[in-house]
């Protein structure tokens, strides 16, 4: 599951239906290997630790995150978001001749710590892997000294691990922290402390570095991957025509210059919904390479430590049909108001490059609504879905890109 602050709601909502189509057969989750970073991390955690209780475990994540505020996730009151801005004030004007590094990210973190410590059952994800209903799951973050990746697997005894020049696994117990390390956006959350097993060191988002993000899976095992992604795909598509078609007169005029605030929106695209798209494209090449060769050799390609494991492996890819970024600009107004105080600076982004708002609006409103487009879209697709994690078919379609019209104050 992949990165994407609030718009993890959406991921939830898949899940949720997933979780009603599971349990008419049977408790057990259908994922024997769990991957995720930042959001993805939270809600792969709660799939890893209710193994056993698919169905209940996929409906509670959604009542969690349909109940979840901006006071759950982060400190709002104006005295935290003042002193940080006074400290940001003091680093960037005087922090030459009186020192700096007096903030570490936007907004305290500290609620969303005290609530997955209440909401998060870890211990029954070593439970589930005693029983056999989990091989392993892989919860990733990256290290802000060293810029590498780092994968921290909890698994069955003799679960792989391996080694690269970027990233780096380590054998672990998974904690409430190495969930909030990956789950700390950049700039906007402060690092994490963990221990690399030797030392401790300071960890954020596991998107920043995860250029890949389909390789956890693929290297613990996986045949079959189902990836829950975050952008809505025909969005991107429209927005690339509206700016490459030809135009005459005041059509053609040049847009304003962006805010500050859509510059930010693009860059967290960049960490958090750009690198499934590219690791889909390479490993559809790849399985294309396989079959290839396996057709004209009639064997499988020779393993490698320096490169993933060579087979075919199928992905199934769900993603929203409705463009998340306008629902939260429709939505914004729900942000508590010290921080739209303090946002308000960074100036007004395109309606339909809103993405900064996408990823910090924990508002009960916004999540119901994405959870909502998840559900559906997921239950557009359930029989492909359930197919797919059946072993009965591989995957009809990679991903879904049609665009569902949604107003959620309609």
């Amino acid at each position: 599951m992949t990165a994407g602050g609030a718009r993890g709601a959406y991921q939830a909502g898949v899940l949720k239906r997933i979780g009603e189509r599971v349990g008419h057969y049977a408790s057990r989750s259908p994922f024997a290997i769990v991957a995720g970073a930042s959001a993805g991390a939270i809600n792969g955690a709660a799939v890893a630790a209710y193994s056993d209780r698919f169905s209940e475990g996929t409906l509670r994540l959604a009542l969690l995150w349909s109940a979840l505020t901006a006071e759950q996730v982060y400190r709002t009151d104006l005295r935290a978001i003042l002193g940080n801005a006074v400290r940001a004030g003091l680093d960037f004007g005087l922090g030459a001749w009186l020192g700096a590094g007096r903030v570490a990210a936007l907004l305290d973190a500290a609620p969303l710590r005290a609530l997955l410590v209440r909401e998060l059952p870890l211990d029954g994800i070593g439970r589930a892997i005693e029983r056999g209903d989990l091989s392993a799951i892989a919860i990733t973050a990256s290290g802000y000294h060293s810029g590498i990746s780092y994968i921290f697997v909890q698994g069955a005894p003799g679960h792989p691990v391996w080694r690269k020049s970027r990233r780096i696994v380590l054998p672990a117990e998974i904690t409430v922290d190495h969930i909030c390390a990956s789950a700390a956006i950049p700039l906007v959350f402060p690092p994490v402390a963990l221990s690399t097993g030797v030392r401790s060191a300071w960890f954020g988002d596991g998107a920043m570095r995860l250029t890949h993000p389909l390789s956890p899976a693929i290297r613990l095992g996986a045949e079959r991957i189902l990836a829950i992604g975050v952008r809505c795909a025909g969005t991107a598509e429209t927005l690339a025509e509206r700016e490459t078609e030809p135009g005459t007169g005041e059509q053609a005029s040049m847009p304003r210059r962006p805010p500050l605030a859509q510059i930010m929106g693009v860059f967290l695209n960049a960490i958090f919904l750009d690198h499934l798209d590219a690791d889909l494209d390479h490993l559809m090449r790849m399985n294309a390479f396989v079959k290839t060769y396996e057709s004209a050799t009639g064997e499988r390609p020779a393993q490698s430590d320096l490169v993933e494991p060579m087979r075919v492996v199928e992905p199934l890819v769900v993603s929203p049909s409705v463009d998340l970024a306008e629902i939260a600009d429709e939505l914004s107004y729900r942000m508590p108001r010290t921080l739209r105080l303090a946002l308000s600076g960074l100036g007004e982004p395109d309606p339909r490059s809103a993405d900064l708002n996408s990823y910090l609006l924990f508002e009960p409103e916004y999540a119901r609504a994405l959870i909502d487009i998840g559900y559906h879209d997921a239950s557009d697709r359930i029989d492909e879905i359930e197919a797919f994690l059946m072993g009965e078919a591989p995957a009809v379609r990679p991903a879904a890109t049609a665009i569902r019209s949604r107003s959620v104050r309609s």
